[in-house]
């Protein structure tokens, strides 16, 4: 990295000459590289061979893999401290790519219980992320979560502080990846004990799951995270949390549409949902009318349009286009400027309904009964 500070500095001061400090910290830094490098004693070419490296990969234990080694590279096993060592030393240097070839071997050689093995894992997962392989990344956060939850030799409280480092490392891939805001629904809110460290250390990532859950539109994981969101109120709330528990608890729609407003300036400033502005206010506006439309049966278009944060004519057409899209029971009366939902039975009505028809089954099934029974007669 020292070469990116000097590239910067000769462009900030293109008539100055590098201070010395800067020249010497650039030998310093190569002549370790190449100190490590040698240090290595073992040609790492073949970690570029396709062919070697599957053979590698098939092998089924650590000690199969290390046997293989020994035979084909007089591979010693005290070598990979080296390699250790040599890799942390470039992704020091921002060499993110190698840094994830060498770990990669690494973790593919040693044995979980090696003292560096959770370092590595951490390591290869932060390269993975740098150089934004979220397929890749993907699998180490899963390998890392596993090694975390299958770690029972360690503390409660150090795993703890473990599976919250993962918890914000996992935000870069999960509002990265294309299927991350249904992975971070599972992981944050269906993972007993990372929803545990989320609520004892980190209750404000509660904003992240939120925001995906309104941007996938789950229902039954809104329902469950309202449960937390209600749990939680006390210690940690922001406009994203508060939209939620007025709209869905206390069913106060201008405060829902107060704190949508707040939530998209909240959202243009968060480093990792401002890509999501669009999806989020667009949904979070649906899920307002939906809300709205259950407990009511005519609504005025202006009333909804303010509590959408809309102009008349916009709210009116998204309105039309929502009837039409979502095939909701509804109409648009453009000239009295009303929607008018077609009226549905009541839950009473509903199950004197179902119980009419379970009648029929029941009598239909009793004769079918008697038939057979005559027949065998």
């Amino acid at each position: 990295m020292i070469d990116y500070v000097i590239e910067n500095y000769k462009k900030l001061n293109p008539n100055k000459e590098v201070p010395m400090e800067m020249k010497t910290k650039r030998e310093e830094i190569l002549s370790q590289i190449h100190q490590l490098r040698g240090e290595l004693n073992i040609n790492m070419d073949f970690l570029g061979d396709d062919k070697v490296m599957k053979i590698m990969e098939s092998m089924k234990s650590s000690k199969t893999l290390i046997n293989y080694m020994t035979e084909v590279f007089d591979f010693k096993i005290e070598m990979m401290d080296d390699m250790y060592k040599y890799a942390k030393c470039q992704y020091d240097c921002g060499n993110y790519a190698g840094t994830t070839s060498y770990l990669y071997f690494y973790l593919l050689v040693m044995p979980p219980t090696d003292k560096n093995y959770l370092n590595a894992l951490w390591g290869k997962l932060a390269s993975e992320i740098l150089i934004q392989n979220w397929d890749t990344a993907l699998i180490d956060l899963n390998r890392l979560q596993e090694f975390i939850d299958n770690n029972i030799k360690n503390s409660p409280i150090y795993l703890l502080h473990q599976r919250t480092w993962l918890i914000h490392w996992s935000l870069f891939i999960f509002f990265n990846h294309e299927n991350g805001h249904n992975l971070i629904v599972n992981l944050f809110l269906y993972k007993p004990k990372y929803l545990n460290a989320i609520q004892t250390i980190c209750p404000h990532i509660l904003r992240y799951l939120a925001a995906a859950i309104i941007i996938n539109r789950s229902k039954p994981a809104m329902k469950d995270l309202i449960k937390v969101i209600q749990q939680e109120s006390y210690a940690y709330h922001d406009p994203i949390t508060e939209f939620l528990e007025n709209l869905f608890i206390q069913f106060d729609f201008e405060g829902a549409r107060d704190k949508l407003y707040e939530c998209q300036n909240i959202i243009l400033n968060d480093f990792f949902l401002t890509t999501y502005i669009g999806d989020f206010v667009e949904n979070a506006r649906l899920m307002i009318f939906e809300t709205f439309c259950r407990i009511h049966q005519c609504i005025s278009i202006s009333m909804l349009a303010k509590n959408l944060n809309m102009n008349l004519e916009d709210a009116e057409c998204w309105i039309v286009n929502l009837i039409r899209n979502t095939k909701l029971d509804a109409k648009v009366d453009s000239e009295v400027g009303l929607v008018i939902m077609e009226t549905q039975s009541s839950p009473y009505e509903q199950i004197i309904d179902q119980i009419d028809k379970l009648s029929i089954r029941s009598q239909a099934l009793t004769n079918l009964v008697e038939r057979n029974l005559i027949d065998r007669v």
